[in-house]
């Protein structure tokens, strides 16, 4: 249930909205193509077994934890949340 100017049905809207673009941004992030033999950072060798499991692997697994840790600075602002919302 809405409230205020709203119709009814936009708070689901707005979490729909939110879980569509987190979807989308992870298959974003998914590995495409042909997995690498050697790390494209560091260039040491990514074992098979990782290759095999992760189709389109790119990194090392060390180098991989680098990059997430770095990813984590993703912000939960809900963006589409309306004023009143953002003021609770």
């Amino acid at each position: 249930m809405a409230g205020g100017w709203s119709r009814d049905g936009a708070v689901q809207d707005q979490i729909d909205n939110s879980v569509d673009d987190g979807v989308a941004q992870a298959r974003s992030r998914l590995p495409v193509g042909q997995s690498l033999i050697y790390c494209e950072e560091c260039d040491s060798p990514i074992p098979q077994a990782r290759r095999e499991a992760v189709i389109g692997v790119r990194l090392c697994v060390s180098c991989q934890q680098e990059a997430d840790k770095q990813f984590k600075s993703f912000s939960n602002f809900n963006r589409r949340a309306g004023k009143d919302s953002q003021l609770r």
